[in-house]
């Protein structure tokens, strides 16, 4: 059990897919200019990423292994994630569309949000098993979630303050999001005792 725990919690801090990897930055600078469009989607981001990669995982081990099609790994990935995707964008536009309008383009853009691709891809690699894999998916997205909900907080805090003319918009937001990396990376220079 302290296996699982410790991989959830390494995927949500220290190994941040947004803050050590730098995947997924499209999604992470467009939305991440309100905190509830920032909630929404990370709530989103991590439903897609962790049933995308529940289903890879079966599809992987019980189709592609035993056909030995491992060469059609990604492009059955692909098609996993933007097919889930695609019912996600429906169930939303039906059931919230001020959520949908918030979005807007940026909820397509999950299905080719290169996380969304990464994890599933990364958990086929590292050989997990079920609960393992599920564990991993649901953390990357936590973390994504975690990562997107802090730099939206950030940057409705910087639009209240005094940011030099040159600076303002997105170029203060990859200074931030450069500050963050920075202090996420401290974590994975701590050595338990």
């Amino acid at each position: 059990m302290m296996e699982y725990v410790l991989l959830f919690l390494s995927t949500v801090i220290v190994n941040n897919f947004v803050l050590s990897r730098f995947l997924g930055l499209c999604i992470f600078f467009g939305v991440s200019k309100s905190l509830n469009a920032s909630v929404g989607m990370g709530m989103a981001v991590a439903s897609v990423m962790t049933v995308s990669s529940t289903l890879a995982w079966v599809v992987y081990n019980y189709v592609l292994v035993p056909f030995h099609l491992h060469f059609l790994t990604t492009v059955v990935f692909v098609i996993l994630v933007a097919c889930f995707v695609q019912l996600l964008e429906m169930i939303i536009r039906k059931f919230a569309p001020a959520l949908y309008n918030l979005w807007g383009i940026y909820l397509l853009l999950i299905a080719t949000n290169c996380i969304i691709l990464g994890v599933p891809l990364i958990n086929a690699e590292s050989n997990y098993g079920f609960v393992k894999s599920v564990v991993h998916a649901f953390g990357s997205g936590v973390g994504f979630a975690f990562a997107l909900i802090l730099m939206a907080s950030l940057r409705e805090r910087l639009a209240l303050a005094d940011v030099p003319k040159p600076f303002q918009g997105l170029s203060i937001a990859f200074i931030l999001a450069g500050l963050l990396a920075l202090a996420f990376m401290g974590f994975s220079g701590m050595i338990p005792i």
